[in-house]
């Protein structure tokens, strides 16, 4: 089948502003949006940049919007989309470095700043930090984030203000609030109980929608608000 792409553009060094190309390609219905974009790159145009790794998933690194929302070039299907016109930009919230590149430093520093480490000062055991198959289901869900930034650029809090540390950080630090080995949860809630933090998200479950793991984010983000509202992490 014929497939047109039409691709965001802008290299700082050449370009004043940002503008659209179009691309017309063969493709097989089940060609990945990366495949299309490597076709792009090694056979029409070699200046095209994007991000891309593992293409399996698994590292986040080619989160981008395709035809409006935010997905994963890796796990987009042509068959996925409605139409053969496909439109390519990069996420949103975050400054563009050159085509479908942004500067993730801004979406890490919010990362970073929620502890997403394990904290536990007790003497070290012999073996394993021992929990029931209950505790583990309990933060399950979390540990799935590939940090793609997929549901914190989709979120209109965070479009409004960059501060907000965004669905990704909070779902990060769920992960450990949540761990019954860990002993920093109190510490976590602190910082996320801040003008910037858990509070500033208005529910409206884009972050949800755009997790290319399926992550439960708005589930996660109303329970981390229980537990600075109660104090308890039941």
């Amino acid at each position: 089948m014929e497939v047109t792409l039409k691709v965001f553009r802008y290299n700082p060094e050449t370009d004043k502003k940002a503008h659209f190309e179009t691309y017309t390609l063969q493709a097989e219905p089940t060609d990945r949006v990366l495949d299309l974009l490597e076709q792009i790159k090694g056979y029409q145009d070699g200046t095209l940049s994007f991000r891309r790794s593992c293409a399996h998933g698994v590292c986040g690194s080619d989160a981008m919007r395709i035809n409006g929302l935010n997905r994963l070039a890796c796990k987009t299907l042509v068959h996925d989309l409605s139409s053969n016109k496909i439109t390519v930009e990069p996420i949103l919230g975050l400054s563009v470095i050159k085509d479908l590149i942004v500067d993730m430093e801004p979406f890490m520093e919010h990362y970073r700043s929620v502890m997403p480490f394990f904290v536990n000062n007790d003497p070290e055991p012999k073996q394993e930090r021992l929990q029931t198959i209950e505790e583990r289901e309990r933060f399950d869900d979390t540990t799935k984030c590939i940090l793609c930034a997929a549901c914190t650029t989709s979120c209109p809090s965070f479009w409004a203000n960059e501060r907000y540390v965004g669905p990704a950080a909070i779902v990060n630090a769920h992960r450990f609030i949540f761990d019954s080995r860990d002993q920093a949860a109190a510490e976590r809630l602190k910082i996320l109980n801040d003008q910037f933090g858990v509070y500033r998200c208005h529910t409206i479950f884009n972050c949800t929608e755009a997790c290319p793991r399926d992550i439960q984010v708005t589930k996660a983000i109303g329970e981390v608000k229980k537990a600075i509202a109660t104090g308890r992490l039941d």
